[in-house]
């Protein structure tokens, strides 16, 4: 295979075909998924540029399945993210979206994150999709910080157009098929980001009233260090595949009417993950 590897700081590797002119660029579906596996196992997160991609959400459905069964959704396989003109939830706004892990209120949680970006934002324009690696958060974060998450379980509550729903996690637990801790929480609103379309609700335990605010600032702290987060600047084409399990993902605002334009198939772990935490669901 023709391909150059990279580190991405301060997680995370990109793969790049090696031929400069995209019209004799290698198609994406010619990299062996085992061998990306391996890099998605090792780096938590991988970006694949600079090749041949997807016509249609179809092909892109088609590509995600080589990965394992993906996640169906009411609206079927693909979510298109793509700026409404009168949003009901935040992922279809141009605001920021808070940090969280995807399928935390549904009945089963997604292994693999696959993202395609069909049209990039205009340079300058924002909207980077974020990411934190809770593994290096842990790992860094202050003892006194950890002692106070370890306490805390967190009660969410979110409804819309997918879903109704209210589900239930400790601030940290345990990855669900590796050794090692990570971290579970919904990065609450701040009305320094702006208003928020839809936010959800919540609620922690274990921990004073008194203390939810210091919880907020160490997370928020802990998430966004530099040690640990990573913002995608998306190219057109750009595929990333990413671990939900160990990160958590949100995205930066960016500009009204940027074309901005990525397509998300969530594909579930062997064998499927039961969300551990899911109270209700319709």
């Amino acid at each position: 295979m023709s391909l150059q590897l990279a580190n991405v700081e301060p997680f995370g590797v990109i793969v790049e075909s090696r031929n400069q002119d995209a019209s004799q660029a290698m198609s994406i579906n010619d990299v062996e998924i085992e061998f990306l596996r391996k890099l998605f196992l090792e780096h938590h997160l991988v970006v694949l540029r600079g090749f041949q991609t997807f016509t249609s959400s179809s092909e892109f459905a088609d590509y995600c399945e080589k990965w394992g069964e993906i996640s169906i959704w009411p609206f079927g396989k693909v979510l298109e993210l793509i700026e409404q003109e009168k949003p009901e939830d935040h992922i279809f706004d141009c605001t920021y979206v808070p940090m969280h892990w995807d399928g935390m209120y549904r009945p089963q949680v997604p292994e693999y994150q696959i993202f395609h970006c069909v049209t990039a934002p205009l340079p300058g324009h924002g909207g980077r999709t974020t990411f934190s690696n809770t593994v290096l958060a842990l790992k860094y974060a202050s003892g006194e910080d950890i002692a106070l998450w370890k306490n805390v379980t967190a009660t969410y509550k979110r409804k819309m157009e997918f879903y109704d729903s209210r589900t239930v996690s400790p601030i940290i637990t345990k990855h669900p098929f590796r050794d090692f801790p990570v971290i579970r929480y919904n990065e609450a609103h701040s009305d320094e980001n702006g208003h928020l379309v839809n936010p959800s609700n919540q609620e922690f335990r274990g921990i004073r009233a008194d203390q939810i605010s210091d919880l907020h600032r160490g997370l928020r702290k802990a998430l966004y260090a530099p040690t640990n987060f990573y913002a995608h600047e998306w190219q057109q084409g750009d595929v990333v595949i990413t671990d939900n399990f160990t990160l958590l993902h949100g995205r930066e605002a960016f500009t009204s009417k940027s074309p901005r334009h990525i397509q998300r198939v969530q594909v579930l772990s062997n064998p499927p993950l039961k969300n551990p935490g899911l109270e209700s669901y319709k």
